[in-house]
C-alpha cells in the first residue's frame, strides 16, 4: 500500500479495479490545513487522463502490471496484432483505441514493449526512437532560407512530420516517438 504522498509520477496504482499510471503528482499544504498530493492519473485500459486528490489518510494500492517483448505484426480493420518475443505462436489483438498514437509510428516486425495487467494486454509502448523511410516528399523551394527551410512530408506508415528541406523521398529517418519529431537522417 502506498501513502498519499508515495504516490508519484510513472507510479501505477490501483483506483476502482481500474489500472492508472501516475502522470503528475503535487504535494502541497493550503494554509493551516492538512497536505494533499493532487494527482493527474492516466487509465492503463481506455487512455483518459483524469485528476484526483489523496489526502493523508488516504492509502492506495501498487498495480502488478507485467512488461513483455512482443513484435508487431500487422495491422487490419482497426486490429492491431502482436507475438510475444519468444514465441510467435502466442499472438494477441489489440484495439485502435489501445494503441492509440503509437500506432502512426509501428511497421511490421517492430519490436515494442506491452504491459500487461490481469493476463490482458492493456497498454503499448514503442522505443523512444524508430527508423522510419519517406515515401512522399515535396521538391525543394527556392527561398528565404536563412533560417533553415522546413517541409511536410509523408512517412512508411502514413504518419506526416515536418522535416528539413533536404530530406528526399526514399531517405531513412529517425524520429522522436515521445515528441513526433524528426531527428536526424539514417
Amino acid at each position: 500500500m502506498l501513502a498519499y504522498n508515495d504516490v508519484l509520477p510513472k507510479k501505477l496504482i490501483i483506483m476502482d479495479d481500474e489500472p492508472y499510471e501516475v502522470v503528475s503528482a503535487w504535494v502541497f499544504r493550503k494554509q493551516q490545513r492538512k497536505p494533499v498530493n493532487q494527482a493527474k492519473l492516466r487509465n492503463l485500459k481506455s487512455g483518459s487522463i483524469m485528476e484526483h486528490t489523496f489526502h493523508v489518510s488516504d492509502k492506495v494500492e501498487e498495480a502488478e502490471v507485467e512488461n513483455r517483448q512482443a513484435i508487431f505484426i500487422y495491422h487490419r480493420n482497426g486490429e492491431w496484432v502482436f507475438h510475444e518475443a519468444e514465441d510467435k505462436s502466442k499472438r494477441f489483438e489489440l484495439s485502435d483505441d489501445m494503441i492509440g498514437d503509437a500506432g502512426k509510428w509501428l511497421k511490421s516486425n517492430t519490436e515494442v514493449t506491452v504491459r500487461w495487467f490481469d493476463d490482458e494486454p492493456v497498454q503499448v509502448n514503442v522505443p523512444v526512437k524508430v527508423e522510419l523511410k519517406v515515401t512522399e516528399a515535396p521538391p525543394n523551394t527556392r527561398g528565404n532560407t536563412a533560417q533553415g527551410g522546413d517541409k511536410l512530408v509523408e512517412l512508411e506508415t502514413g504518419a506526416k512530420i515536418t522535416v528539413p528541406m533536404f530530406i528526399e523521398a526514399g531517405d531513412v529517418i529517425r524520429i522522436n516517438t515521445e515528441s513526433g519529431e524528426y531527428t536526424e537522417r539514417v
